[in-house]
């Protein structure tokens, strides 16, 4: 049945539509098992989305560059022919910010924990029950769809400056690279000085609220970003635990300018 659904199809080679392009959400499955990605190209097409499938890390990059302005989400494969996923990933987060559902049979926390920090949104092990795995992509295309409010252009945080529109962090004058979730937990807690934000508050800020992970992620992130700003000079204590809730942000505001009046919501990420 899958198999003649496809042939049927009059779209491209590798690209299976039920609705118009313009309609439909964009997924790319780079899958190199090929009964896996038959199974989820037809179950995706069933669900309405537009597909695109990709055997290999290769194809899979060039095919992610080509329909980047389209493209909703990536289901990636960690253990794939020639370029591994975790190269995949680090290439793609260099160049876009789609977000990308890690599918792959290597479920060890380590494995988890590489590819949280190469800036995956979401991460499935195999085996896995296939209606979960549809609203995790489902979770990641409506969070594409849905704009994130605008925060003002600049914060100033004593000495360190944030850069809202270049995504860019200083601390002392100096830029300080940070993954995508180490970003969006620095500006969540530091657009609200002294707000104290629950695990859960983190994960549905910056991951969100329809992303099932485990609250340990945070723990990771912020160790990860404190150890950053720490290398970059700014003071240790910037981001308290408050033990048994979560974090806050301790630090001057002083020379922030006031948020713009069309912002109208407390929302980041």
């Amino acid at each position: 049945m899958i198999d003649e659904t496809v042939r049927g199809n009059s779209s491209p080679p590798g690209v299976h539509d039920r609705t118009s392009a313009r309609e439909a959400a964009t997924v790319l499955v780079i899958e190199d098992d090929p009964v896996l990605r038959s199974v989820l190209d037809y179950n995706l097409v069933r669900e309405g989305f537009r597909v695109l499938t990709a055997a290999d890390g290769e194809s899979g990059l060039r095919q992610a560059r080509d329909a980047a302005a389209t493209l909703d989400v990536i289901v990636l494969d960690i253990m794939l022919p020639g370029i591994s996923g975790f190269q995949v990933l680090r290439l793609l987060r260099n160049e876009m910010d789609i977000p990308v559902l890690i599918l792959s049979a290597r479920g060890e926390e380590q494995d988890r924990i590489d590819g949280l920090e190469l800036g995956a949104d979401d991460y499935v092990a195999k085996p896995f029950v296939l209606r979960e795995l549809m609203a995790r992509i489902r979770a990641g295309v409506r969070r594409r769809a849905v704009p994130a409010a605008r925060p003002p252009s600049v914060l100033f945080r004593g000495p360190m400056r944030i850069e809202i529109d270049r995504r860019r962090v200083e601390v002392h004058e100096s830029e300080v690279v940070l993954r995508p979730k180490e970003y969006g937990l620095l500006v969540t807690l530091a657009f609200e000085p002294g707000k104290v934000f629950s695990r859960q508050n983190l994960l549905d800020a910056v991951w969100g609220e329809d992303v099932i992970v485990d609250e340990r992620t945070v723990d990771v992130h912020v160790s990860w970003l404190r150890g950053k700003l720490a290398s970059a000079g700014l003071d240790g204590s910037a981001i308290q635990t408050v033990y048994g809730v979560g974090y806050r942000f301790v630090g001057s505001e002083d020379q922030t300018p006031q948020r713009p009046e069309s912002v109208g919501s407390n929302e980041h990420g």
